[in-house]
């Protein structure tokens, strides 16, 4: 990845990564578990929710990760219901985050060329499209149902398979299955197409 495409992109990744984990504090802390509070997850900054070495991975290798937010499900009222509620919180947040920047997109367009210059209007509407296309991918990709993503926690809530005995062995077993995806780039093929339908539709929409 050359310097200039990953000074573009470095903004939608701390955003897109920071309020994926807040949301999901941020939910269960709504629904009655504290655990993120008491870990000092209720926060938008990167600082408190980048892993380094999952940020650097990112950013060399195309894929990386935060770190996880700990939650205790014994203290949800309905552990199913708010299990998947806290486990969707997240790629939400980066679906919202996509809207938002698109709206800010769209207002760019309209603001005079005699207040921003083409150069400047260039770098800052690249950042607002990879911020875009980024929060976009993070929405997917964590809906995939495979461990430990977070659209696994809401396949495992949504048919109460946490409950039978071959869960977490399955879990464990699992854990290698996406890594694997990566390195032969099995994921690629699996979440372009609903990536770009997705991303093609919202640039459609709001132009």
């Amino acid at each position: 990845m050359d310097f200039l495409k990953t000074l573009y992109i470095l903004p939608g990744i701390l955003i897109g990564f920071s309020l994926h984990e807040f949301a999901h504090a941020q939910t269960a802390v709504w629904l009655g578990d504290d655990t993120p509070k008491y870990q000092g997850r209720l926060s938008v900054s990167p600082l408190v929710h980048i892993d380094i070495i999952g940020f650097l991975m990112i950013i060399f290798a195309g894929f990386g990760w935060a770190k996880p937010v700990e939650i205790n499900p014994d203290n949800f009222k309905n552990k199913k219901r708010d299990g998947i509620l806290v486990s969707l919180a997240g790629p939400l947040m980066n679906l919202i985050i996509a809207l938002f920047f698109l709206i800010l997109m769209k207002i760019l367009y309209y603001i005079p060329e005699s207040i921003l210059n083409n150069y400047l209007y260039e770098i800052i509407i690249n950042i607002f499209n990879y911020t875009v296309w980024i929060n976009v991918v993070l929405f997917v990709f964590n809906l995939l149902p495979i461990p430990p993503l977070d659209g696994s926690h809401i396949f495992f809530n949504l048919f109460e398979l946490k409950e039978k005995g071959f869960y977490h062995g399955f879990y464990e077993k699992s854990r290698f299955l996406l890594p694997l995806l990566i390195i032969t780039n099995l994921i690629d093929k699996i979440i372009s197409p609903p990536i770009i339908m997705i991303y093609n539709s919202l640039i459609g929409f709001f132009f």
